[in-house]
């Protein structure tokens, strides 16, 4: 069974009300996004509110934003949230990105995900665990139409997937003007074949490293 509480060096989650707990690959996203020169992070699927909590300790100037279409996941997410050291810049907002999106004119510096990306796979009995990993609530398009929108002309989107998702998240990407510029692929062990990559986009074209 999951933890109830996760504590961190300087924060807690507690994670009892949420259905995506937390786990190793928004650790892996929260700890690698780029937040160089950020004013303005969006967390797209906020969860137990774990990215953006490590968004918002990397980046002491920004102001940090989660939407979380769970009700449950959204009110706990704002309570850990409440209880951090950047209390004062982290709102955690509760309906879908789609919604959001289309509401929202505030631009952001640097957006990250950790979605829901089962697209073909046999479904669970819980239906709230369907709810968050697979990509029914948030088709990759959904996702890369809101970032489209909400995306600062120079900024930066981050996200991690399983390798086969990625490449045809990569390519989904383009036509919405998204281009990866930088790539590390995650391996469990040396020698073995990677099980997520973490992307970077910007919406100018230049080599990946």
């Amino acid at each position: 069974m999951p933890k109830e509480r996760f504590q961190f060096r300087q924060f807690t989650i507690h994670q009892n009300r949420c259905l995506m707990k937390v786990g190793t690959d928004g650790v892996l996203l929260g700890a690698w996004a780029g937040v160089e020169g950020v004013s303005s992070i969006l967390d797209i699927g906020a969860g137990t509110g774990l990215i953006a909590l490590m968004l918002a300790q990397r980046a002491p100037a920004a102001l940090v934003h989660g939407v979380e279409l769970d009700e449950g996941s959204a009110n706990q997410a704002a309570e850990n949230a409440s209880a951090s050291p950047w209390s004062e810049r982290i709102q955690i907002i509760h309906g879908s990105i789609q919604e959001y999106a289309e509401s929202c004119s505030f631009p952001y510096d640097l957006i990250a995900s950790n979605p829901p990306f089962f697209r073909n796979s046999l479904k669970s009995p819980d239906a709230g665990r369907n709810k968050v990993r697979h990509a029914e609530t948030l088709p990759f398009a959904d996702l890369l139409k809101a970032v489209a929108a909400l995306l600062n002309p120079d900024g930066r989107f981050c996200l991690i997937l399983p390798p086969s998702e990625a490449r045809v998240f990569e390519e989904m990407a383009l036509s919405f003007g998204l281009f990866a510029t930088r790539i590390c692929e995650v391996c469990s062990a040396p020698g073995k074949p990677p099980q997520r990559v973490l992307i970077q986009f910007e919406r100018e074209s230049r080599p990946s490293c």
